[in-house]
């Protein structure tokens, strides 16, 4: 279950909790589920009961017990808590059908993987810019509200696709300076220019590129060994320890003898996260014009990629099974997300590094 679907099985909780009377509050039209803060559980939270408790004349708990019991059970969320004040906590069905089916939803979407019609119906045109970050920061942002079904516009372009207007910055190239300036939020400002040269694992240019590389490099390496994906049983024990690498590690084959593929369990668990995640990740960074937050999310799966991929293909005398064609359906769903974000910043996705 995607952020976006559970906020939809909030809104129809509320619904029905009005409609049998429990609440007399107007239902909201979107409820924002967000991961839990410190102090709170499971996989989302969100705290719809502390702002209706007032219009619903109710203390905040209440009104969290009273949503609770039409959720609890609702498919996809395994458990519903509350914790503080009137917070509701979300543990998500995350079984290996619910994973299966989103790996293949992703590869089903492809690129476009994300896309939707929440802000459908809204229009905004934006004024002409000439400065080079503003340019390539209002042109990724007129694309974001377009994949979530807005229509929008900087005036003296018209309706066409202008994301590919170059960007400048002294020393780099135009998809290199398009990075720059989008993953620096607002108020920061864009990296310097020689940090992103270097192809090594400090430059997060470098990282998102190369992890796209590699899952185009695993199924290659796939083809040549006789097999090709299918989503799947990951043959990964879900009770394995371990943290997926931070951004900025070194990323080394894990020291692991064939068939332990302890070593990969939580990268898979962040990378189905991840891909989750994905489709509120757009959305907000739509409507909140801050392609920043993509460039992260971007960051968090390729590096998730990188410590993930050596456990896609069989290692030394092992065969092909079904669970490495799984494990390549999870690289490559990664790598179609990672080509989707890539574009929608105007920067070339690289077949090769």
């Amino acid at each position: 279950m995607t952020p976006a679907e559970l906020s939809r099985t909030v809104v129809r909780a509320v619904r029905s909790a009005v409609d049998e009377g429990v609440l007399r509050v107007v239902v909201p039209d979107d409820v924002k589920v967000e991961r839990p803060r410190p102090g709170g559980g499971g996989d989302y939270a969100s705290a719809v009961a502390l702002k209706l408790a007032a219009a619903s004349g109710l203390a905040p708990r209440a009104v969290a017990e009273a949503l609770r019991g039409h959720l609890t059970g609702a498919p996809g969320v395994a458990r519903v808590d509350i914790t503080g004040p009137g917070f509701l906590n979300f543990t998500l069905d995350a079984g290996p059908a619910a994973h299966d089916e989103l790996v293949r939803r992703v590869l089903a979407l492809g690129p476009r993987y994300g896309y939707g019609d929440a802000l459908a119906g809204q229009h905004t045109s934006f004024a002409p810019v000439d400065e080079p970050r503003a340019l390539a920061v209002t042109s990724v942002v007129v694309e974001l509200l377009r994949s979530q079904g807005a229509t929008a516009e900087i005036t003296p372009y018209g309706s066409e696709r202008i994301h590919v207007l170059p960007a400048h910055l002294p020393g780099v190239g135009p998809d290199a300076a398009r990075w720059a300036y989008l993953r620096a939020a607002a108020h920061d400002r864009p990296a310097p220019a020689a940090e992103l040269l270097v192809q090594r694992d400090s430059n997060p240019y470098f990282r998102v590129r190369y992890a796209y590389t590699r899952t185009r490099a695993l199924t290659r390496n796939a083809h040549d060994l006789g097999f090709t994906s299918a989503p799947g049983d990951l043959g990964i024990p879900e009770s394995a320890p371990g943290n997926p690498g931070a951004p900025g590690t070194t990323h080394r084959p894990p020291n692991r003898a064939p068939g332990d593929l302890a070593p990969a369990a939580p990268s898979a668990r962040h990378l189905h996260r991840l891909l989750a995640d994905h489709p509120d990740t757009l959305l907000r960074a739509a409507r909140l014009a801050a392609p920043d937050r993509l460039a992260r999310q971007l960051e968090a799966l390729g590096d998730a990629l990188l410590d993930f991929q050596h456990c896609v293909l069989p290692l030394g005398d092992e065969k092909p099974l079904a669970a490495h064609r799984a494990r390549l359906a999870l690289a490559e769903a990664v790598g179609a997300v990672l080509a989707g974000g890539l574009s929608l910043f105007g920067i070339r996705v690289p077949e090769y590094l």
